[in-house]
């Protein structure tokens, strides 16, 4: 996966692997290990029970181990990367990432296994024996031509999947992306004529599948650093080559590209030059594949051949042929029906169901995610975002469709529909929501003040949302105080827009507009100068209100309710709204939307059935269906008490209105979040455990809101800032870099607006 437009300093990425548990992944138990008894049923003696069960009926491994949704990421490290041979060790924080993607994208559990060997007979003998423990094997950055022995050798040996994603992976991205760009030129595959510039793993993989899928042997020309792989060519060759040599006279890229539909490049930077894609067939179709700088760029491509369909393996053009597209689904797939291989058949119906998801239209919430910028099948989207939310539920599914039509699941699914459920409700849709806010918010960029820019951790924020390209960050503090510590953090201080409240010359006009709002609030004109003087987020609230930047992060160096209570002097609440604050709990699978946790402390019924509106409205535009329930002690009425009737009043304005969410109140969290306590109440109105928790008051709530930060094992996002005339978010005082950028990011794209 390939994200050249992300840039960060090496000194950040050593500290996103070192700080806090080194490394990427750890384990974590799916069971309750807090009492002896759960220790006895874990490990002795209970767990001899399992092991005779598996003794006596090997296929209840699946049943009573993780065994079935575990795959090895396994690598030597001869080919990281495309750094090269740096060795087994060296690989690991790849393959730990690797594993994190896994469990990412398809909820498949993994672990890293690096073998130190370059000898291919002891890898497979290494990772062959490792049968019993996996139920599938990812092989990863193997040079060739040892990743092609060492696979087909253990797809023979072994009875679970064994799949080569730096070759098989990008092969079925490209397929995908070939069978789009022919429909849209009007194309067969049994009639194009392709040539592949590279003769690796990779190249020979897509090679090998598109021939599989319909494109005849003789109209595939195969390129090498030596030139045309050509029949009764010997210098350069081995089997693999071999297999894909025809007769030809050209000797060439140069020469086999005239004339040619379509351009794989699987090689070097710069391979293919403007003057050989003005010699390719109309409406040429252009893989570009080689990474990080493809074999032409798209604008040089698109300058030679404006009729071009272009695709690479960078994430700043469009359609990207990035491998996480694939190999989580294939495996998800694969797993779920047991399956003892990943055979051609499952491969092309992976690239046939991403070809079907980039022709359909995409999901509303993803167009909202992305400022309302809607992909749309054609010629710049001819392969789906690795972000779409449905890849799962429809790459998955035909993958284990296949394995069944193949012969190869050792546990078929009887309910396709039903299975399809099951693979969307492992995922949580706010992660795919959220990382398409930051496309969103880098596809138009904001000027973001950063309040308190003396202070490292909103440095460090601000230089990362600058070199991310999410907008340009606008820095309040003393000159040169600010510009030290740029320069201490390893960037260039004049690269920054900073402004001090001493000098700047919006000053006066900002201590005019103050004192007209202040002075009959007991404020002296002097008093409002030092404010503005002196105050950072009087300052950059100031700012703000003379449409100086589009928003503010604000909040590591004060409470919460000083910082506000410092807004509120420059800011407005907007027309018909209250400000009040949002945290967001994110699990695995699920996400928790809690208002108001930050400022109204006993709100009115008008004002939670506000809340509960607007919080609907960020849930929504996050990718969930909201269900909204109004919190209490009381479970509808029992026990009676003398604080239920503004959420009973806040229910009946609901009522009135007629909102377009379901909801209910007054109930307690366990009957909210519980489906078998909710079930005894069965004139309840959720259809499902409530995703958005009106709290009663602000003591529980904030209460609440901090407990699960400190206690909980979700990821907390928040406190988010709604119902301010102009977009601030109040971070805590504890936050860390990256979460304030994400509060700025979602600023940036008005995901909380």
């Amino acid at each position: 996966m390939d994200d050249s437009d992300v840039r960060f300093t090496p000194q950040e990425a050593l500290d996103f692997h070192s700080q806090g548990r080194p490394g990427k992944i750890e384990i974590i138990a799916t069971k309750p290990m807090a009492t002896q008894r759960d220790l006895s049923l874990a490990y002795s003696p209970g767990v001899a029970i399992p092991v005779q069960a598996i003794a006596d009926d090997p296929s209840t491994a699946y049943d009573y181990t993780a065994k079935g949704n575990l795959v090895a990421v396994i690598s030597n490290g001869t080919a990281i990367l495309g750094m090269g041979n740096l060795g087994a060790l060296a690989s690991k924080p790849v393959m730990e990432g690797k594993a994190v993607l896994f469990k990412r994208f398809a909820d498949v559990d993994s672990i890293d296994i690096e073998v130190k060997t370059e000898d291919a007979d002891r890898f497979i003998d290494a990772v062959e024996l490792l049968e019993p423990t996996f139920g599938g094997i990812n092989l990863e950055d193997i040079a060739a031509p040892d990743c092609f022995v060492i696979e087909q050798t253990l797809r023979e040996r072994m009875n679970i999947p064994v799949f080569h994603d730096d070759q098989h992976g990008t092969a079925i991205i490209a397929a995908a992306g070939l069978i789009n760009a022919c429909e849209l030129t009007g194309r067969s595959l049994k009639d194009i004529k392709v040539v592949c510039n590279g003769a690796g793993a990779a190249a020979i993989a897509c090679t090998a599948l598109i021939k599989a899928m319909g494109v005849p042997h003789g109209n595939v020309i195969m390129c090498d650093r030596s030139g045309v792989i050509y029949q009764g060519r010997t210098e350069g060759m081995d089997q693999w080559k071999s297999a894909h040599a025809v007769p030809t006279e050209t000797r060439s890229l140069a020469e086999a590209i005239k004339g040619a539909d379509v351009f794989l490049g699987l090689s070097a930077a710069n391979a293919l030059k403007p003057e050989m894609v003005k010699d390719m067939a109309d409406q040429p179709i252009i893989f570009a594949m080689a990474n990080p700088d493809p074999e032409i760029s798209p604008p040089v491509a698109r300058e030679a051949r404006p009729d071009a369909i272009i695709a690479t393996g960078r994430s700043d053009f469009p359609n990207q042929v990035n491998n996480v597209l694939c190999f989580p689904f294939l495996f998800r797939g694969a797993l779920d029906v047991r399956a003892t291989g990943i055979n051609e058949e499952m491969k092309i119906a992976a690239a046939h169901a991403l070809a079907q998801l980039a022709r359909e239209t995409v999901p509303e919430e993803v167009a909202a995610a992305y400022g309302g910028l809607a992909h749309k099948f054609g010629r710049d989207y001819i392969i789906p975002s690795p972000f779409d939310p449905r890849l799962m539920e429809i790459v998955a599914s035909a993958v284990a469709k296949a394995a069944m039509d193949s012969g190869v699941a050792q546990k078929p699914i009887a309910d396709m529909d039903a299975y399809r459920a099951t693979l969307r409700a492992r995922q949580n849709p706010t992660t795919s929501v959220l990382t398409r806010v930051y496309d969103a918010a880098r596809a138009k960029p904001k000027r973001i003040i950063f309040a308190e820019a003396e202070e490292d951790v909103v440095l460090r924020a601000a230089i990362q949302f600058k070199q991310d390209g999410y907008g340009v960050p606008v820095l309040i503090g003393r000159d040169e105080r600010v510009k030290q510590k740029l320069q201490e953090l390893g960037v260039d201080p004049n690269s920054f827009e900073i402004h001090n409240s001493v000098s700047n010359p919006l000053v006066d006009t900002m201590v005019e507009r103050l004192y007209d709002r202040l002075q009959r609030r007991g404020y002296l004109r002097r008093d409002i100068q030092r404010m503005v003087n002196r105050d950072r987020n009087i300052f950059g609230a100031s700012m703000l209100a003379l449409d100086q930047a589009d928003a503010m992060i604000t909040g590591t160096t004060r409470t919460f309710a000083q910082t506000m209570r410092e807004l509120r002097r420059v800011l407005d609440p907007k027309k018909d709204q209250i400000p009040f604050g949002i945290h967001v709990l994110v699990g695995k699978t699920h996400t928790v939307f809690m208002a108001d946790t930050t400022v109204n402390e006993r709100p009115e019924a008008s004002d939670l059935a506000h809340i509960a509106e607007r919080t609907a409205m960020v849930a929504r535009r996050m990718g969930h269906d909201p269900r909204v329930a109004f919190l209490s002690y009381s479970t509808f009425g029992n026990p009676p008490g003398n604080w239920l009737h503004n959420i009973r009043e806040a229910v009946s304005i609901l009522d009135q209105r007629k909102p377009d969410f379901e909801y209910e109140g007054d109930m307690p969290p366990d009957v909210a979040l519980n489906p078998a306590l909710m079930a005894r109440y069965p004139f309840c109105r959720l259809s499902a455990p409530a995703n958005v928790l009106i709290m009663p008051g602000l003591q529980s709530a904030n209460l609440s809101a901090k407990l699960l930060r400190e206690l909980g094992g979700d990821r907390i996002i928040g406190p988010m800032l709604l119902g301010l005339e102009r977009q601030v978010q109040i971070a805590t005082m504890a936050s860390s870099s990256s979460e304030l950028v994400t509060l700025a990011v979602l600023a940036a794209a008005s995901v909380v607006e």
